[in-house]
């Protein structure tokens, strides 16, 4: 497949573009400064250099891809509206090219919560819920735009996020979250969002992901 990769230098963004290669795709990373891309990725995966601002180079970025996958969100516990605005421009460039597949990472507090959680995974979701209140609430907004848009969206919400390494034994609940959720490595996450390109039962669908 020729994938495109927004949010390549973050964490998520990093695996997928490493993790796509291996299984022989064709990814463009984009990046906003190639420098922050390791040895090993800048050597093998194409890049192209897009100011998120410059709506044609967007565009040129996203068109005649089969999926675009993206990690852009917040680094830090204020938002500033990060993902609804990065996301946004995404949205805007594939529907001018008349929509396809995307993929984005959101979280899974913002989607329902189960309703067979222990008291104690309630409690510490609502208080991580308070402390990520404005990162929370930027991505409830991406997702709103995701829903309003003519592209075949699904949005991956994982727990916690860690360094940990590829296992691909995690639990994906379409629709939901999967109980007692509580982290998923980066990998991971990567992983799903490769294996739901070409899942029909996720596309429109927010998407829970954890161990």
């Amino acid at each position: 497949m020729r994938l495109t990769v927004f949010g390549a230098t973050g964490g998520v963004g990093q695996e997928i573009v490493r993790q796509a290669r291996a299984a022989g795709h064709e990814v463009t990373a984009v990046v906003r400064d190639p420098a922050r891309l390791p040895d090993g990725l800048r050597d093998t995966a194409p890049h192209t250099v897009v100011p998120l601002g410059d709506g044609a180079a967007v565009r040129a970025a996203v068109a005649g891809r089969d999926a675009v996958l993206s990690g852009l969100g917040a680094r830090g516990r204020r938002a500033g509206g990060v993902a609804e605005r990065l996301t946004g421009q995404v949205l805007r460039a594939m529907e001018a090219e008349g929509g396809g597949r995307l993929l984005v990472v959101s979280a899974a507090p913002v989607g329902p919560e189960p309703a067979d959680d222990p008291l104690p995974d309630r409690v510490v979701r609502r208080l991580i819920g308070a402390v990520l209140k404005e990162v929370y609430a930027d991505l409830a907004r991406m997702e709103a735009a995701l829903a309003a848009s003519a592209t075949d969206w699904t949005s991956v919400r994982p727990p916690k996020l860690t360094n940990g390494p590829l296992t691909g034994a995690y639990r994906t609940v379409v629709g939901g979250t999967p109980r007692s959720g509580r982290s998923l490595a980066r990998a991971d996450v990567a992983h799903a969002m490769l294996a739901l390109i070409d899942d029909p039962s996720a596309v429109k669908q927010g998407v829970g992901v954890a161990y």
